[in-house]
């Protein structure tokens, strides 16, 4: 008898735990991410003109030069490559940030077409 009312109150709680779980999900605020966010366009201008105008160009070259300066004192190509890669990331993340983030479809059409050229040669 006490076994019933065990398995029945379990019941009862997870049932209520999934009502309240899905309503939590529906009418929280957080399940329409990404329909905000305009507050912050300002700061993600400035750091893109930062990292790709001037400032990021001279940023570039000193992460190049010293990767290059290390590499001649420990005699090792590692550091410049190294170096090398730091700045074309920092030069470029924005583009990769807007291109992972962004989910856009921007250039849906030229990959399509591009697509459309690349074929196995069995004439399908």
């Amino acid at each position: 008898m006490q076994m019933i009312t065990l398995m029945q109150r379990k019941g009862t709680i997870i049932s209520m735990a999934a009502v309240f779980g899905a309503a939590a999900l529906v009418l929280s605020d957080a399940s329409f991410a990404g329909t905000g966010g305009g507050e912050f366009e300002d700061v993600w201008i400035t750091l893109e003109e930062w990292t790709q105008g001037t400032l990021g160009r001279i940023i570039t070259l000193a992460i190049i030069v010293v990767g290059a300066v290390i590499g001649v004192v420990r005699q090792s190509l590692m550091t410049f490559a190294v170096g090398f890669a730091m700045g074309m990331g920092l030069y470029n993340a924005p583009l990769i940030i807007d291109s992972i983030v962004g989910a856009t479809l921007t250039n849906a059409g030229a990959i399509m077409s591009t697509g459309q050229q690349i074929s196995n040669g069995l004439g399908l």
